[in-house]
């Protein structure tokens, strides 16, 4: 970017106030078109180094060329003149401090290479054609922008059905494994055969395991180095930019998974960047995470500030992202997060708060959502911190959903329970509605709860593989989509692979040659599409009005039974039968006479179940209740590891 002397020192200037939210724009290297050269502008933040050189493709990679130090506080730059572009060509710093001479990627390089070779790629980021304005009008249609907050309960009246996704491990080339780095597909090979799919499925968004540049593949992408690089495993930035394109075009949204907690000890990332401490905080205490061997970012740091928040920003901007989801904030709201005693130091009050944290992530969702109203900020945080999705104004963290983990635990704990004893777990499947419009929640089956041993999603269910274990999920699917909070699954969920995820190999997608896995994907196509088109499901998730019990406390049937209202008072009923028993004559209370309809059962031999469904119309019949007022409900016969979904269809009745 040309940027004029007075421009430049303002940047410089707000960099280091932690207020430059555009800093890309000036540190890394960028390309100026002057007369028949071409320029290049190269700068770094290193304020403890003695001197930096540039070395690469053009100048050498010994000696390489001098950077100036152009501010008191640690910026050096150098311009060269070229007569040829240097488009594709390799560089880093070589930074001295004390005698040691460290070779660094570009903070801000746009693009990278990968795995051993780890050099910064020249490149301009700046020439793709975009033709996704009809989706960016479209998402702003999610969120109602009057409501004034997103505390009110219709601020996000819209369906959100997450697919999350690791790309080097979805699909492969001849579905061959990637150890090695190979056989990746290309961004936009991915794009074509995935948009379709996930259109079809009927889920709204992807979410990306990190694509940010990164070494080890053994980190998911969560150990990053380069944190304005999309990976060169599949492709260059345009391919990238592609990939985001293809989704919109064909109406899904991209969410990408986001790191600012933490980041890895290779030696030519951010670690020690400058010969000693300069991302990662000072203090022992805080400076790393021993599990996970990495290092925490010091968001109390004016000029780190600005790297990250410009971070989240440019993945908005440059790619037209439609969200973050932000990696560990628990781990960086907590002092003692997975410290032993002697390990931390109290905040000045005496807590474990982690104050500049907390600050950070206020000034960073403010500054989004400043720029950017209409896109999703989603914390990926385990605890019970208050307020993780209220406004800054109103004291809370910022973000606009928070992940629900706790309401997955249970839901674990539950489903792997024999039958037998659930009655005594009953508190599982209802304690979530205690605290469910606490915040705006997203109920995740996410990758973390497929790995290591904690078995797939099918695998979890208890019981005999076919006969239970498929059943079981069918049922659970229903519960999760029909209760209040937008949806997330992860890849392989949708045809019950049973393997656990493996991220050097593919998806088994030779499963659905296997009619159980094939019958699971059609019926996760079904009632995802079931939650797209009906209103109740989605339109109040974050409030009692759109959610009424009709049953919760049938525990020792293990049955729940439940309604979810549209803005209009349109309802469903829903019933869910957690027992390998079938309940026939089941009595459910309804408050209006008339014909109801079952329009949904996850028996249904179409989805691999026994067949077992009500007839067309049940009629409501009546009953006194103890204070002898006349009450009406409907007998349905409810089959086993199953859940129905019913509707009246005789239009408006007047209420008794």
């Amino acid at each position: 970017m040309n940027l004029s002397n007075n421009q430049s020192n303002l940047a410089a200037y707000y960099f280091h106030q932690g207020t430059n939210y555009n800093a890309y724009d000036y540190l890394g290297c960028h390309e100026i078109k002057e007369g028949n050269d071409y320029l290049y502008a190269f700068r770094v933040w290193a304020p403890n180094a003695d001197s930096v050189r540039l070395v690469s493709d053009f100048t050498s990679w010994d000696i390489g060329e001098a950077m100036s130090r152009i501010t008191d506080a640690g910026i050096w730059e150098l311009i060269i003149t070229s007569k040829k572009r240097l488009t594709g060509k390799f560089y880093k710093f070589k930074i001295w401090n004390k005698g040691n001479a460290y070779y660094k990627a570009d903070p801000y390089a746009f693009y990278s290479q990968t795995h051993l070779n780890t050099a910064s790629i020249v490149t301009n980021i700046d020439n793709f054609e975009w033709s996704d304005a009809n989706w960016l009008n479209y998402r702003k249609t999610f969120f109602n922008k009057n409501s004034g907050t997103y505390a009110e309960k219709y601020y996000f009246s819209a369906p959100l059905n997450v697919y999350e996704m690791h790309l080097g491990s979805w699909k492969t080339k001849e579905g061959k494994s990637t150890v090695g780095g190979e056989n990746y597909l290309n961004y936009r090979e991915i794009a074509d055969d995935l948009a379709p799919y996930l259109k079809k499925m009927g889920y709204t968004h992807v979410e990306l395991m990190p694509v940010m540049e990164h070494p080890f593949d053994g980190s998911w992408g969560y150990q990053v180095t380069g944190y304005y690089a999309p990976t060169s495993r599949f492709g260059e930035p345009c391919d990238f930019m592609y990939f985001v394109n293809k989704m919109h075009e064909c109406g899904i949204g991209v969410i990408l998974d986001w790191v600012p907690a933490h980041f890895p000890k290779d030696a030519h990332g951010l670690y020690e960047f400058d010969g000693q401490p300069l991302y990662e905080y000072q203090g022992h205490d805080r400076m790393e995470h021993k599990v996970w061997g990495t290092r925490f970012f010091d968001v109390g740091r004016e000029e780190v500030q600005s790297f990250l928040i410009s971070n989240a920003l440019f993945w908005l901007r440059k790619y037209h992202v439609d969200g973050l989801r932000v990696d560990a904030v628990a781990a960086m709201l907590y002092l003692d997060f997975d410290k032993d005693p002697g390990e931390w130091v109290p905040n000045n009050e005496g807590g474990n708060q982690n104050k500049e944290s907390v600050a950070f992530f206020k000034k960073m969702n403010t500054a989004i959502f400043k720029e950017f109203w209409d896109t999703l900020m989603i914390a990926e945080e385990s605890t019970d911190w208050p307020m993780i999705t209220k406004p800054v104004y109103q004291g809370g963290l910022g973000f606009n959903f928070k992940w629900n983990m706790g309401w997955a635990n249970d839901m674990y704990d539950y489903l792997s329970t024999d039958s037998v004893y659930r009655k005594f777990k009953h508190d599982k499947l209802t304690f979530p509605m205690m605290y469910a419009f606490n915040e705006n929640y997203i109920l995740p089956v996410s990758h973390d709860e497929v790995v290591h041993g904690k078995k797939s999603l099918v695998g979890k269910m208890y019981g005999a593989y076919y006969n239970d274990k498929f059943a079981t999920m069918r049922a659970f699917m229903l519960y999760m989509m029909t209760t209040p909070g937008k949806k997330m699954t992860f890849m392989g969920t949708e045809f019950a692979q049973f393997r656990e995820w493996d991220y050097e190999n593919p998806l088994e997608w030779f499963m659905l040659d296997y009619p159980k896995h094939k019958e699971m994907q059609g019926f996760i196509a079904e009632i995802n599409n079931f939650y797209l088109e009906n209103k109740s499901l989605w339109e109040i998730d974050t409030s009692w009005d759109g959610f009424e019990w009709i049953n919760a406390n049938d525990g020792d049937n293990n049955i729940i039974s439940y309604k979810r209202k549209a803005i209009d008072s349109s309802e469903l009923i829903v019933v869910i039968n957690f027992a390998p028993v079938t309940r026939e004559n089941y009595g459910i209370p309804v408050e209006m006479p008339g014909k109801y309809k079952e329009i949904l059962s996850t028996d249904e031999a179409r989805f691999g179940g026994n067949g077992i469904v009500n007839g067309e119309i049940l009629k409501t019949a009546k009953y006194q209740n103890q204070s002898g007022k006349e009450n009406h409900y409907i007998n349905i016969n409810l089959p086993a590891l199953s859940g129905i979904v019913i509707r009246k269809v005789n239009g408006r009745a007047r209420r008794v």
